[in-house]
């Protein structure tokens, strides 16, 4: 039997690198045990060095290639990557299908790319619940890139825009993407816009009409720090991929050094702020669901109350009792 190892004897292990310590320690974020909050929240304050770059897109338009075209790349340019790659959950098990690990097991032997497929059990918005956690640790185990490819939903994946420093949106000829764009509001969270499979007759066109859309959108919201660009790429034959990487560098200035990346910044620390503290309420009402959801649920069933007030009772049992960690952290907040 292995002997068990406490998270926070991990994070050390992490400091240095060890894929191993990593691998578990994500698995623990992604399990979300009390055990390993301390570990996560020292995690947290030795993370922020590296360019967290989200990559978003509709099914079919090609995210899983690029981004293993693009790793391949910044590689060979001496960045360290690490790839949180967001799969759809098996409905038996609850984990990855690991569709995206797959396609990129040609970077599996390069211990300068580690890649990790998480679930999104049931969230929505295409991130994984334990997506940034997992973000941090790769910071803290010295990649200094880290790309979260998106599980590629459809239109309402924009909390990637929240969760990096640049959002990179795939569109591929042929796909209606410019429909889909004006739909989901892709325009605004968009920092480089791809075109992949350029190889293709007919991306001319999806290149001109991303531009045009690009062009009305600069006028009702111009943004001085960053103008937005469009590139076409192919896997087939490299094309746009170091093109790609520019902008990426670029806008990576924009995020760090900039009045509009501090805001962005902000903007990420406050969506961890809430998203955690959801996560946290979840838990918390999931536990007085297995306690008291029988019984409500029997009371509903014989109309002895309705369906309000039985609601209103499971919220107030959620709250009923506070453990020692959430009220050393409500004495923090007061203090």
């Amino acid at each position: 039997m292995k002997r068990f190892v406490p998270s926070l004897a991990l994070v050390e292990r992490v400091q240095n690198g060890e894929a191993a310590a990593v691998a578990r320690l994500i698995s623990r974020a992604e399990t979300g045990t009390d055990e390993a909050r301390t570990a996560l929240a020292r995690i947290y304050k030795l993370a922020g060095r590296a360019h967290v770059i989200g990559i978003t897109g509709v099914p079919g338009s090609g995210k899983s290639t690029l981004v293993g075209k693009l790793a391949q790349k910044m590689r060979a340019r001496a960045h360290k990557i690490g790839i949180v790659a967001i799969d759809p959950s098996s409905p038996y098990s609850g984990g990855a299908i690991l569709g995206d690990r797959i396609r990129m097991t040609e970077l599996a032997m390069d211990p300068g790319i580690y890649i990790r497929s998480m679930a999104t059990r049931g969230a929505i918005g295409g991130m994984a619940r334990a997506a940034l956690d997992a973000v941090d640790i790769l910071d803290v185990a010295g990649f200094d890139t880290i790309i979260i490819e998106t599980v590629g939903v459809g239109q309402d994946e924009v909390e990637i825009a929240r969760a990096s420093h640049t959002t990179v949106v795939v569109s591929a000829p042929g796909l209606g993407d410019e429909i889909q764009a004006i739909k989901a509001g892709i325009l605004e969270i968009a920092d480089v816009h791809v075109v992949s499979k350029c190889d293709r007759s007919d991306a001319n066109r999806t290149l001109t009409d991303l531009k045009q859309m690009l062009m009305i959108g600069m006028m009702n919201a111009p943004n001085p720090d960053w103008t937005v660009p469009v590139i076409g790429t192919s896997a087939v034959n490299d094309q746009g991929l170091d093109d790609l990487i520019e902008a990426i560098a670029k806008h990576r200035q924009v995020a760090f050094e900039t009045e509009t990346g501090r805001a962005r910044r902000l903007s990420v620390a406050q969506f961890r702020l809430r998203k955690t503290a959801e996560n946290l309420l979840l838990e918390r009402f999931d536990r007085a669901v297995a306690k008291h959801g029988a019984p409500l649920a029997t009371k509903l069933q014989n109309r002895a109350a309705d369906p309000y007030s039985a609601a209103a009772e499971l919220l107030e049992a959620s709250f009923e009792t506070e453990d020692c960690h959430e009220q050393n952290a409500r004495s923090k907040i007061a203090r």
